[in-house]
């Protein structure tokens, strides 16, 4: 079985932990996936919660950009209804010269109501709002000159003096448990990646795949990533890894549902992801964590696997040993 990796990090609050200290553990370890032979780095965005220390993805992967060579970037994802447009495109383009074509586009609407909300954004209006974002973007990396008139945006003539490196623009990501996202993505021959269960996973995972043959089937394209992501814990015995690992995904869930509790509700949204800790941790040593990669890959039908190392109060002496475990023992399985 041959699988390509990925690795993920929210950059996520640790209890008394200097927040400098976190990014400077963070940007190591990038520095270990690429040492490793992960494919992609992804980075999430989230605001005024301790999920998320880097609630602007695009700095934190400029500084990542200074200290590697070849592993590719791929927030997942710059929420575009928070974000100008323009301003969003030509910071797309200023990183893809940065990173000499490394830099992929993951995009979303946002899943947090409060998130949204503290930038006076009401959700039920997210829907128009992205796609008026994601329609001006597209236009600012692909034409020379933008004009665009809709509910949201006006744009008249403006000049697009910087055009990313990448053409006609750099590869495009979703996260979605969808199956009629999973199949628009598909036809743009875009990247999908599913937090759910593995055999829910399978529904989108399914969709994008016959999508994709139906439109790209014929053309010599190699089928992009359509993959799952996890939390994982190696260690040397499956004691110790369910231990560690469990303590650092109840951690992670708790800064998850911080804004949700802090504000009394629980929402779809919040429901969904207390599903998907069900299956959020792969723990164990290095042939537990193999068996149990297969079995969610042959479940799934994915691809493509997102490792996630840091989490929760994880020190960086436990992830770094968590990920060569991995990266040595586990990875050549399925390379």
């Amino acid at each position: 079985m041959r699988v390509e990796f990925g690795a993920v990090d929210h950059v996520d609050r640790q209890d008394g932990t200097p927040i400098a200290a976190t990014y400077d553990s963070r940007l190591k370890l990038v520095e270990l996936y690429e040492q490793y032979g992960f494919s992609t780095f992804h980075i999430t965005e989230h605001h005024f919660t301790p999920l998320g220390l880097a609630p602007s993805p695009l700095i934190f992967l400029a500084a990542a950009s200074r200290i590697t060579r070849r592993i590719r970037f791929a927030p997942l994802v710059l929420i575009a209804t928070l974000y100008n447009p323009l301003r969003l495109a030509v910071e797309i383009c200023m990183m893809d010269h940065l990173t000499n074509g490394r830099i992929e586009i993951g995009l979303g609407r946002g899943v947090s109501p409060y998130e949204l909300g503290f930038y006076g954004i009401d959700p039920k209006d997210t829907p128009a709002i992205y796609k008026e974002s994601v329609e001006v973007l597209m236009a600012a990396l692909t034409e020379d000159e933008v004009t665009y008139h809709g509910e949201r945006f006006h744009f008249s003539k403006v000049p697009m003096e910087l055009k990313p490196l990448q053409k006609p623009h750099p590869p495009l990501w979703y996260g979605t448990a969808n199956p009629e996202t999973a199949a628009r993505a598909a036809c743009e021959n875009a990247n999908i990646v599913s937090l759910q269960r593995a055999i829910d996973a399978r529904v989108p995972i399914s969709r994008y795949k016959e999508e994709w043959q139906k439109v790209h089937g014929g053309s010599g394209k190699k089928m992009p990533h359509a993959g799952i992501t996890r939390h994982i814990y190696v260690a040397e015995t499956d004691a110790k890894a369910e231990e560690r690992g469990r303590l650092g995904v109840d951690k992670f869930f708790h800064s998850l549902e911080y804004l949700w509790l802090k504000f009394g509700a629980a929402p779809v949204g919040l429901e969904n992801a207390r599903r998907s800790r069900e299956e959020a941790l792969l723990a164990g040593s290095p042939e537990t964590v193999r068996r149990k990669i297969e079995q969610q890959i042959e479940e799934s039908g994915a691809n493509y696997f997102v490792a996630r190392f840091a989490y929760g109060n994880l020190t960086h002496q436990e992830s770094v040993r968590s990920l060569e475990l991995f990266a040595t023992e586990v990875m050549p399985h399925f390379q």
